[in-house]
């Protein structure tokens, strides 16, 4: 169970982090990159540069190897000229970079070699999340490239919620009508603003993932201020779920 109160959105939790003084030896630390095993780098690169617009850093072949580091070009300058992009960023001072990690010979191994972290009973890693200004043009644009929508814009029911049969048989995650388990409207109306789309290597099958998987959601963002703590903030988002 929670400590939280139920549909609540709470800015800073419980208000119990402990202070952050400016001589705290962690001062500087940023949330720098994530990164992702693939075995067709094709594919997925294709997938994430094409069709989610990220650009090329820098590649690296180690000799085991290949690792692929992407980001967004933030200034008209970089977007106009790559080759300054690559160069002139800097991947420990960036932030929001994917790191694609392609291992030599898994290509030849067979679909299921790697866990995804969304696959029972491996379940952990859950998503990335993409930002985007118009939602509805995403969708239709991944959809004419033939990426799989697994959840629509509007649709929030049970079964559109990640929560695996799997989890569930194992009493984890578990909504009972009428109880504090009950998912909250106030959930319901955000999430119906999402979208999932699946990722290249992934496939959906059983109301669980077991490959990689974007979801896209539409006005989220909480802005919880003190004063007004479930306003929305007009802005799409786009989440990979691994």
């Amino acid at each position: 169970m929670s400590a939280f109160p139920r549909g609540v959105p709470l800015p800073n939790g419980l208000n119990t982090d402990p202070p952050l003084p400016a001589d705290a030896p962690t001062i500087g630390f940023k949330l720098n990159h994530l990164c992702l095993r693939i075995r067709d780098p094709e594919k997925s690169l294709h997938f994430y540069i094409n069709l989610m617009g990220m650009r090329t850093i820098f590649v690296f072949n180690t000799g085991p190897m290949t690792l692929y580091f992407l980001g967004y070009p933030q200034t008209d300058q970089h977007r106009k000229n790559l080759a300054d992009f690559g160069k002139e960023t800097s991947v420990p001072d960036t932030t929001g970079l994917l790191e694609l990690f392609h291992m030599h010979g898994s290509e030849k191994q067979p679909e299921g070699f790697y866990s995804s972290g969304n696959a029972p009973p491996n379940l952990g890693f859950c998503h990335l999340g993409f930002s985007a200004p118009d939602l509805p043009g995403t969708l239709q644009r991944l959809r004419e490239n033939g990426v799989p929508i697994i959840k629509d814009i509007g649709d929030s029911t049970r079964q559109s919620i990640p929560i695996t049969d799997w989890e569930n048989e194992r009493g984890v995650g578990v909504e009972v009508e009428g109880t504090e388990s009950e998912m909250h409207p106030m959930f319901k109306q955000i999430f119906a603003n999402f979208a999932y789309v699946q990722d290249p290597v992934g496939c959906w099958r059983h109301k669980f993932n077991v490959g990689a998987e974007v979801s896209l959601t539409k006005n989220t963002g909480w802005i919880l201020r003190r004063d007004h703590p479930t306003r929305l903030r007009r802005m799409t988002e786009l989440r990979v779920r691994i």
